[in-house]
């Protein structure tokens, strides 16, 4: 298999384990235009802003999406591709471009509603219809996709990883975690995992803290995370988005006076996250808008019980009461009591972590694979 993706300041051609990755790279005007029509699509599809279409932007986006469908096309001149994978909407006009002699099938990654803006929602689906499937995440898109128009095929697929790195880590790998990050054995682990950026919502809990601590004064809040590809000024886009967001949020600790009992770990890697998940008590899903939220699956694969906002995704996978517990979107209150009851009612803690485990195995490796191939061979077969 090819890869072809944005990657600045890659070599132009890297070998994987078999996969052959082609790094694409534009100049610095139009990966400024590209950056900020892509961006965007985004936020207006998580309803931060409802903004217009903008020209020159676009330019820099179509610039982007033919360098690389002309890396595409060479590519399949030489190797005789069977079929053309394409994942999110940075890529969205791709399927038009390649033309009706390709088999392509198109991926969407984030939320899909169709109250958005009229001309996005025009933008979007138009090129959805360029290409034979369209792949989404949840039920709930495919509902808003065909309330859109769109005309045609398209599946619902849930996001999978592989639970094979979410593995039980030993006593010793948790206690030099602990020690790490100043984490005693007495207090009570309020975990959330994810980038940090604002549509993550990490400030909802942070406002929840001053209540919990009242009846919990030894709970610790825990953020593990760091930015994103857009938010990286070292090969990725430099929008700044991580730097800006933490420094809210570790202002609004210091003004909740909740400081001492919130740690920002960064980036960590497996071992050390599993390690993270092993010594929560429970975790905390808090985005304002999101395409799905693995890391709730994450939570459940260590048998820990999430707490899920309803604005993403995976919350139609939550029963509640019964796998893990819901709140509305900004609601620190609704939030404080959720958390609260876990706290005090372990043994419901417990119980609704095990339940999520078996809600996990609808994203596990071997389900995904086998959706996705069958999506391959029916769109190969038959178009």
């Amino acid at each position: 298999p090819h890869w072809v993706a944005l990657n600045p300041i890659g070599p132009d051609r890297v070998s994987v384990n078999g996969i052959v990755m082609h790094n694409i790279s534009l100049e610095t005007r139009a990966l400024d235009d590209y950056s900020r029509f892509k961006e965007a699509i985004w936020r207006n599809m998580h309803h931060l802003e409802k903004t217009p279409i903008n020209p020159k932007h676009l330019m820099g986006f179509g610039r982007y999406n033919w360098t690389c469908c002309e890396k595409m096309l060479n590519l399949h001149v030489e190797n005789g591709f069977d079929l053309f994978y394409i994942h999110d909407f940075q890529q969205l006009p791709i399927g038009a471009m390649l033309g009706p002699n390709v088999h392509t099938i198109f991926r969407w990654h984030i939320p899909f509603d169709s109250r958005i803006k009229t001309s996005w929602l025009r933008f979007i689906v138009k090129y959805m219809g360029d290409y034979d499937a369209v792949i989404m995440s949840c039920k709930k898109y495919i509902e808003e996709l065909k309330k859109s128009g769109f005309k045609g095929k398209a599946y619902q697929i849930y996001p999978h990883l592989d639970e094979a790195r979410y593995l039980k880590p030993s006593k010793n790998i948790v206690n030099a975690f602990c020690e790490k990050f100043g984490i005693k054995d007495d207090e009570k682990i309020i975990l959330v995992v994810g980038r940090i950026v604002p549509v993550k919502g990490q400030d909802t809990v942070v406002k929840a803290l001053p209540r919990i601590l009242k009846r919990f004064p030894d709970a610790k809040l825990v953020f593990a995370g760091n930015g994103s590809f857009s938010g990286s000024v070292k090969g990725g886009l430099g929008l700044m988005k991580t730097p800006i967001w933490k420094g809210i949020l570790e202002y609004l600790t210091k003004d909740l006076d909740v400081e001492n009992n919130v740690v920002f770990t960064g980036y960590l890697p497996q071992e050390e996250l599993n390690a993270a998940y092993e010594r929560a008590d429970l975790t905390v899903f808090p985005s304002l808008k999101d395409g799905f939220g693995l890391v709730a699956v994450e939570s459940w694969l260590h048998k820990k019980t999430c707490i899920i906002s309803r604005g993403a995704g995976i919350s139609e996978l939550v029963k509640e009461g019964e796998n893990g517990l819901m709140f509305t979107p900004k609601k620190h209150v609704e939030l404080s009591e959720k958390i609260m009851y876990l706290l005090s009612k372990p043994e419901a803690g417990h119980r609704m972590g095990e339940k999520g485990f078996e809600t996990a195995k609808n994203c596990s490796l071997k389900n995904g694979v086998k959706s996705v191939s069958n999506v391959f061979s029916e769109v190969v077969e038959n178009v």
